[in-house]
C-alpha cells in the first residue's frame, strides 16, 4: 500500500469534543477497523469514574480518535507555514491513533496486580501477529516498527514522539477536555485551538510564542484541577480499591485450588503468568464485569462481599491519613480480624500524588521536558521563568493519603463489641 493512499471519499466521525474527526488515509481507515482497534470501544476511558460521575462512560476507541484528529489538525498548520516534513506524516497519525491500544480493562488497577504493562501491550500489538500489524506491514517491512518506536519513545526523530508524548501534546490534549465533557465539570477546559496556533516546531521539540502562554497556563492549571477534581476523586479510589481487591482474591483463590461455580476460563492465563497477545486481546470489560456479576453467587465469602459491593456501588468510606501514616496500622488489623474482617481485603492505604509541572531532569521521562516559550528574539525561555502563575507551581508535588474500609461492616458490629469500640478509637470515627 502506498502510505499516501486517500481513500476516495473522506470518511467523518461526528465527536463530542472536537465535532467532526476526519479521514482521508486509506491507512488510518483500515486500522481504525482492525479488532484490536475495535476491543478499545469495550474499555472505558476512565475505568471505575463512572460510579462517580455517572456521564464517564466514554471509550478509549474515542479519545484515540481524538488524540488522531488533533495530530492530524496541528500537522495541518506546521504544514501551512513550511514547518513540517510531509515524510513523517503517516507515521505520526498511526502513532496518535494507536497509542493506547494495548491498554487493558480497568486498566491501572488490572496492571497493578497482574504485572502487565499497556505500553508494553501497544508495542507488542503493532509488531505482534495482529491485524494491525499487517495493515502497517502494507507500507513498508520496516513501518510497524517505526510506530512502535514512537510510542515507545525510542525513534529518531523526537519531534515526531513530542507530537503524542510531551509535557503538552494531542494525547493530554484530548483526554483532558474529553474526560471534562463526559464527567460534567468545568476544570479540564482550555483554549487548545489557540495552543495550536502558537505551535512552533524548533529543533526536536514543539515550543510555543510567548504571546500564546495565558492559554499554556491555563493549559497547565486545566491539568492540575482535573487530577484533584476527576482522576483522584476519593469515590472513584474506593472503587478502585475494591476492584483491585476482587482481582487480588480471584487469583488468590485460583491458585490455592478454589473450586469456582464459574470457572474464569478467560482470565486462567493470566492467573497462571503465562498469558500470550491473543489471550490479553480478548480482554476487555463487558468479560471482567461478567464475572464480577456471578462471583456474587461464590461460596468465597469475600469475593462473594467485594463483587456485591462493586456491582452495586456499596463502596469503602476513607478517613485521611498522615504522610507519616503510609501503612496499615497493626493494631488496627488485629482488632479487623478479631471483628471477623479480613484487613488484607477490608483495610488499604491509598495514596495519589501529581506534579502539575516541573523541569527536565536528566534521565527523566520525555513527558517531564520543559515547555519552552519562543521569544520575540527567536531565543527560548523555560515557562515557568517568564509565567508566575506557573512559577508558583512549579516542582510543588502535592501527595494525598487515605485509608478505605467498610465503615458499614463496622458500624454493623454488636455495639458491646470491644473489636467495634477498638476500631472507632483508632479510626477516629
Amino acid at each position: 500500500m502506498d502510505q499516501f493512499e486517500k481513500l476516495n471519499e473522506e470518511k467523518v466521525f461526528k465527536d463530542p469534543v472536537h465535532r467532526y474527526i476526519h479521514v482521508h488515509d486509506r491507512l488510518i481507515w483500515e486500522l481504525i477497523g482492525t479488532p484490536e482497534f475495535q476491543r478499545l470501544r469495550r474499555i472505558r476511558q476512565l475505568g471505575t469514574t463512572f460510579l462517580t460521575f455517572h456521564g464517564a462512560e466514554h471509550s478509549r476507541f474515542g479519545h484515540s480518535l481524538g488524540v488522531y484528529e488533533i495530530a492530524r489538525r496541528v500537522i495541518d498548520i506546521f504544514k501551512s507555514r513550511g514547518d513540517w516534513d510531509d515524510s513523517e506524516t503517516i507515521l505520526s497519525l498511526c502513532a496518535a491513533l494507536l497509542h493506547d491500544v494495548g491498554h487493558g480493562p480497568f486498566s491501572h488497577s488490572f496492571e497493578k496486580v497482574f504485572g502487565t504493562n499497556h505500553e508494553q501491550f501497544t508495542q507488542n500489538i503493532i509488531l505482534g501477529d495482529t491485524e494491525i500489524h499487517r495493515v502497517l506491514a502494507q507500507v513498508s517491512d520496516d513501518f510497524p516498527k517505526k510506530v512502535a518506536d514512537v510510542i515507545g519513545k525510542t525513534y529518531e526523530n523526537r519531534l515526531v514522539i513530542s507530537l503524542i508524548s510531551s509535557q503538552i501534546d494531542a494525547d493530554r490534549m484530548d483526554y483532558l477536555l474529553r474526560d471534562a465533557y463526559y464527567t460534567g465539570v468545568s476544570y479540564g477546559h482550555f483554549d487548545m485551538e489557540r495552543i495550536w496556533r502558537v505551535m512552533r516546531p524548533h529543533g526536536d521539540q514543539i515550543v510555543f510564542k510567548l504571546s500564546g502562554m495565558h492559554a499554556v497556563e491555563d493549559y497547565i492549571m486545566s491539568r492540575y484541577q482535573m487530577y484533584w477534581q476527576v482522576y483522584f476523586h476519593p469515590v472513584t479510589r474506593s472503587a478502585e480499591v475494591i476492584l483491585t481487591q476482587i482481582l487480588h482474591r480471584a487469583k488468590r483463590l485460583y491458585n490455592e485450588g478454589f473450586h469456582f461455580k464459574n470457572v474464569p476460563l478467560q482470565l486462567v492465563s493470566l492467573f497462571e503468568g503465562k498469558m500470550k497477545l491473543q489471550d490479553y486481546l480478548r480482554l476487555d470489560e463487558s468479560v471482567i464485569m461478567y464475572y464480577f456479576q456471578v462471583w456474587q453467587d461464590e461460596q468465597d465469602e469475600i469475593l462473594r462481599d467485594l463483587c456485591s459491593r462493586f456491582m452495586n456501588r456499596r463502596l469503602f468510606k476513607y478517613v485521611q491519613l498522615s504522610k507519616d501514616q503510609l501503612y496499615v496500622d497493626e493494631e488496627l488489623s488485629q482488632a479487623f480480624r478479631e471483628a471477623g474482617i479480613d484487613p488484607d481485603y477490608y483495610l488499604e492505604v491509598d495514596s495519589s500524588s501529581d506534579c502539575p509541572y516541573d523541569f527536565y531532569r536528566p534521565g527523566d521521562e520525555e513527558e517531564r521536558r520543559p515547555i519552552q516559550l519562543k521569544m520575540p528574539d527567536g531565543s527560548l525561555h523555560e515557562l515557568s521563568q517568564e509565567s508566575e502563575v506557573v512559577g508558583a507551581i512549579t516542582g510543588k508535588r502535592r501527595t494525598d493519603h487515605k485509608l478505605y474500609y467498610p465503615k458499614d461492616r463496622v458500624l454493623s458490629l454488636p455495639d458491646r463489641s470491644s473489636a467495634k469500640k477498638k476500631i472507632f478509637e483508632l479510626l477516629h470515627i
